[in-house]
């Protein structure tokens, strides 16, 4: 029997398999053959393109947009690839809205852009469906590369390593390869297992190994990494989850776990939810709970952040999303406490806030939201535990690992990318952008310079 979906508390069942399918259907269902030729129609094919410039990962877009328009998707789906090997999930999950459809030549000149995401999704889509071969690994180089962590970065520094023959073993924690697309993206952005079938087609090249259940700093050390191996990439991600509170209360969350366990389950409509969801944030994180919470079938989904609508870290496609789905986001209120009745959340006090002169603060003034389940999206950051064990630990930098340009650590066969470098942006394609560099830079070094 299916819970009353007006049922205060948290209840699996408020809305039905069926419903929570329909509901966690495509975001944006891919464009046939015919929608795709007419709209890389509208491409200008702009020389010194500037969509070109502002993909982190410096895809020739105009060039695989030109392909597409000739019938040729699988030639574009190699020039995304060549720059970009999870080009298929960077076309689900970038917010190219803020990327390089909003450098457009068409968003300037009309306000609304090429689908370049939806193009690139196209193109590698078609690749993937007929598994085309574009890369053949290199005779055995005699070399052994340790990878840490199998998220994006991880996976396209491996699948760029064995294109030269190298032999790659990747250090996985989880039991699952794939890192936040696996784990942390909203269910309705990657959709029928897509994130597991690119894990797939990136390691079909061969010679890269994947080892389970392995923690660095835990069971395995980086110092015995960096002596058994001749060369070691960490791309650890972001191990930690800031708290909003120290109070164990039910209904208290961590938005991370709650989009893994969304992720991970066979059947929505038995992950439970409350009547009443608060997310507490303002980035892609609390967005994705937020919408998600609402899709389970939650009456009421509140967001608050605690500046206002344009400090928001979420791009602001990404909150008209929310809000279209009926999450209501009010600005300018921070978490002061829970409200709790025998243990069980029943309700937040939000402290609503100002920004004179610069100076952030809160007013005093008190707003009550009735809760029973509140989701915490306020960050994360890096854990230095995971070179607990270790000799020599790399340099940090603003509390993440420090690299230079060539994404190389401060020790001698150490490199690092991904959301554990600073200076990062915490992007799926910058951290793809990070493991290909890293790859070359590490190819380079090995070989003595060797293109």
């Amino acid at each position: 029997m299916s819970v009353n979906p007006l049922q205060n508390g948290i209840h699996a069942g408020r809305l039905s398999e069926q419903a929570c399918d329909e509901n966690f259907g495509d975001l944006h269902p891919p464009l046939n053959k015919h929608e795709a030729r007419v709209e890389a129609d509208r491409c200008y094919f702009c020389y010194d393109a500037p969509c070109m410039n502002a993909c982190p990962t410096e895809i020739d877009i105009p060039l695989f947009i030109r392909q597409i328009s000739t019938d040729n998707p699988l030639g574009s789906a190699k020039t995304i690839f060549d720059q970009n090997i999870l080009g298929g999930m960077c076309a689900r999950v970038c917010p190219t809205e803020t990327l390089c459809e909003e450098v457009c030549v068409r968003e300037t000149a009309e306000g609304k852009p090429v689908k370049i995401g939806e193009l690139q999704r196209f193109a590698t889509d078609v690749a993937m469906r007929e598994n085309a071969q574009f890369y053949v690994r290199a005779p055995e180089s005699g070399k052994k590369i340790a990878i840490i962590g199998a998220g994006p970065s991880g996976l396209a520094c491996a699948h760029r390593l064995a294109t030269y023959g190298h032999g790659v073993t990747i250090f996985e924690a989880r039991e699952k390869p794939g890192g936040l697309n696996e784990y942390g993206i909203a269910a309705y952005k990657s959709i029928d297992g897509f994130a597991a079938s690119e894990v797939a087609y990136v390691l079909s090249i061969g010679g890269i190994e994947i080892k389970h259940d392995q923690r660095l700093g835990d069971n395995c050390h980086l110092s015995q990494l960096a002596k058994d191996y001749d060369a070691v990439f960490i791309g650890a991600g972001l191990g930690g989850a800031n708290a909003l509170f120290d109070d164990d209360v039910t209904g208290l969350d961590d938005a991370i776990d709650f989009i893994s366990d969304l992720r991970q389950s066979d059947d929505l409509s038995k992950l439970p939810i409350g009547r009443n969801v608060v997310v507490i944030g303002g980035g892609m994180t609390a967005i994705d709970a937020a919408v998600q919470a609402k899709l389970l079938g939650a009456e009421v989904v509140t967001l608050c952040y605690r500046r206002g609508k344009e400090a928001m870290n979420a791009s602001e496609f990404e909150q008209d999303l929310a809000t279209s789905k009926g999450v209501s986001i009010r600005h300018w209120l921070q978490p002061k406490s829970l409200v709790a009745d025998g243990g069980k959340l029943s309700a937040i006090e939000m402290e609503y806030t100002t920004n004179v002169g610069g100076k952030f603060s809160g007013t005093g003034e008190i707003v009550i939201l009735s809760a029973d389940q509140v989701f915490s999206a306020i960050g994360q950051f890096f854990l230095p535990s995971i070179f607990d064990g270790s000799d020599d630990i790399p340099e940090l930098q603003s509390g993440r690992i420090k690299t230079d340009d060539n994404c190389k650590t401060s020790l001698s066969n150490v490199w690092a990318g991904g959301d554990c470098v600073a200076g990062g942006d915490d992007l799926t394609v910058s951290a793809v952008a990070d493991g290909r560099d890293a790859a070359e830079n590490i190819h380079q070094t090995l070989t003595g310079g060797a293109a």
